[in-house]
């Protein structure tokens, strides 16, 4: 009964983010992913750490699809994005840990990043709640 409480508290936190929050909710599952494969990885167990690997790979290939090449922005993120997902599947298909962190280091920088921007817009737009400050981690 409480999974099922969990369960329904965190699609209604989901279905009503922000745009924002839910780029800060997938950068913090792709980080939490990659923790996954690399903890698994050490303890030999592949098959689990191939599927965490992969689920933060799948993010990662979101964010790719999901940009807006018109933009400067953009083409300065998809060197960075292609690098840490050439990085976690290499580091997957060599089980080398190593690897996989220097993926998870370019993640948690742009995460750090779009938390400092959600920031700045919100003392740029005067408000001092945005959703999803709570999934900082």
């Amino acid at each position: 009964m409480v999974n099922n409480a969990a369960e329904a508290y965190k699609r209604q936190q989901i279905m009503t983010a922000t745009p924002e929050a839910l780029t800060l909710m997938l950068y913090n599952g792709c980080l939490k992913f990659i923790d996954e494969g690399v903890k698994a990885l050490e303890e030999k167990q592949y098959e689990q750490a191939n599927n965490s690997l992969i689920k933060a790979e799948n993010i990662i290939s979101e964010f790719r699809v999901t940009l807006n090449m018109e933009y400067e922005i953009a083409q300065q993120l998809m060197p960075l994005y292609n690098y840490a997902y050439d990085r976690l599947v290499e580091g997957n298909l060599k089980s080398d840990a190593s690897l996989i962190r220097q993926g998870y280091d370019i993640i948690h920088e742009l995460r750090d990043a779009w938390v400092q921007a959600m920031k700045k817009a919100r003392v740029e737009q005067g408000t001092q709640n945005v959703q999803g400050d709570s999934y900082v981690g």
